[in-house]
């Protein structure tokens, strides 16, 4: 191996330095840097004028004792950061979930998570949470549903400013109001509850406590709400009831309001379309006046009203008597992220739902023929459009603020049951916020895909969706220069 001992001056400097012609000339120049903290890139090597390349010792003769003449000034010395590197596992919890933009978790108190999924689910929907903000009710010591309301907003509160959320006061305001739910304590741990159970009895709850939001475009026709649950939450089914064992019998048709659709499951449905209309379509048995005896009838229920945000549950859940449980229905049952209920409808409600739909079907129309870029999150695409040239049309009838004009929906929280009883095993919430969903498992925040939300449909012992909640889809388009929408 050829190794030479050469000299290299360098400013005042003679250096004495091993020079081995075996390897690249870069690599000598690293020498130089250790030496000098002159940076290769910045060093220009002579020898008898010739300059060294960076690859090849090909056009100089080297031999012991010559002299190198190396050019080339030192760099500025880099400085300490001006603000001292922080990793992320020294984050404090609060810390580390604003700098992910996570959502807040709930701990669990034994047992609790059925009621800290229904509350991260029920979060999602903002013009519930601004209801909650605005309520001012007095609150006595017998005025449990009051208390249950101030404990709901002072959980919302804490929610936007900490990441995890001690909901004790919730707790307790929810087991004075439903006392069932305090039952069967065990070694100092409440029972598990159904959580689907508690959603509903939740609403019912609060129902009084929270006002109809106030709609300026009303007239005589207009519908009127005691609540804004029945708002935005709740529907209305017609329901036609028919004798099948005699024509002379005039149906009867009847309004019926409804708070969540089930969605039945049998060996035949795959879909939760398929489970909701064999929920709308059933047969009993009653007593006919005109036959004077039980008969059977037809029960067919159409919606003439859907709300803004729209809840279903998968019913799950058969008794076995022998047990005394709740089993479970395990099998996988396909929900879309994207939900059309148009079929559902009645004819009139149909008609009313057409020209919003219509809106839809010409914005399909265009992404088609590339006139609108498919794919809203494209980073270049949000830096193009600003928000003051787009227009989004209400999702609601002028005249039925929280309604839904057009049955389209879109997915945005799901409640999930993982066991065999709905009075055992365990309950989560998967959230959407900002386009990005999360898994909410009490105080377990992880961010997920929207793939992982799709396999929650059932078939094993993972956790199957067991309420589904949906919000009415937005139509977002183009102004005219005048402020009026494109199409």
């Amino acid at each position: 191996m050829p190794v030479y001992k050469v000299n290299v001056k360098w400013n005042k400097q003679v250096l004495n330095v091993d020079l081995n012609t075996d390897e690249e000339p870069r690599l000598f120049k690293a020498q130089l840097f250790a030496l000098t903290s002159v940076a290769p890139d910045r060093q220009k090597v002579l020898f008898k004028g010739k300059q060294i390349q960076d690859d090849s010792w090909s056009n100089l003769q080297i031999k012991d004792g010559i002299t190198l003449l190396m050019m080339g000034s030192q760099g500025e010395i880099p400085k300490a950061p001006e603000v001292k590197t922080v990793f992320m596992e020294d984050l404090n919890e609060n810390k580390l979930t604003e700098l992910l933009n996570l959502p807040a978790g709930l701990e669990n108190l034994g047992n609790t998570c059925y009621i800290n999924a229904t509350v991260q689910c029920l979060k999602t929907v903002p013009e519930f949470v601004k209801k909650v903000y605005e309520c001012e009710s007095p609150i006595t010591s017998l005025d449990m549903n009051a208390f249950l309301i101030e404990s709901l907003k002072d959980v919302f509160y804490t929610m936007e400013n900490h990441a995890v959320v001690n909901p004790t006061f919730l707790v307790s305001a929810i087991l004075k109001a439903i006392p069932r739910f305090a039952e069967n304590k065990q070694n100092g741990v409440f029972q598990q509850q159904d959580a689907n159970e508690f959603w509903t009895e939740l609403l019912r709850l609060i129902r009084g406590q929270l006002k109809p939001v106030d709609n300026p475009i009303q007239d005589d026709n207009s519908p009127r709400y005691d609540s804004f649950i029945d708002q935005y939450f709740g529907g209305v089914n017609e329901v036609t009831l028919k004798c099948v064992e005699t024509e002379d019998e005039e149906p009867t048709v009847t309004k019926d309001n409804f708070l969540q659709l089930s969605c039945f499951i049998n060996t035949d449905v795959k879909y939760l379309i398929n489970g909701l209309k064999a929920r709308l379509e059933e047969q009993l048995t009653k007593h006919s006046t005109k036959l004077n005896a039980n008969a059977v009838y037809s029960k067919s229920s159409k919606i003439s009203r859907l709300p803004s945000y729209l809840s279903v549950q998968m019913v799950r859940y058969i008794y076995k008597e022998r047990e005394s449980i709740n089993a479970k229905i395990l099998k996988d049952i396909k929900f879309p992220i994207s939900l059309d209920v148009f079929e559902l409808c009645s004819a009139d409600l149909q008609q009313k739902l057409l020209p919003m739909r219509s809106k839809f079907k010409e914005q399909e129309d265009r992404i088609c023929e590339g006139k609108i870029q498919q794919n809203a999150g494209d980073e270049k695409k949000k830096k193009n459009d600003k928000e003051d040239n787009k227009y989004i049309y209400p999702t609601y009838f002028k005249d039925d603020l929280g309604s839904n004009n057009s049955a389209l929906y879109e997915l945005q929280a799901v409640l999930t049951h993982k066991g065999r009883s709905s009075s055992s095993g365990h309950y989560v919430a998967w959230i959407k916020r900002n386009k990005n969903w999360f898994k909410c498992d009490d105080d377990d925040i992880t961010p997920v895909t929207e793939d992982e939300i799709l396999k929650l449909s059932g078939g094993g012992d993972w956790h199957c969706a067991y309420v589904l909640l949906y919000g009415s889809k937005q139509l977002e388009v183009e102004k005219k220069q005048d402020g009026t929408p494109l199409y």
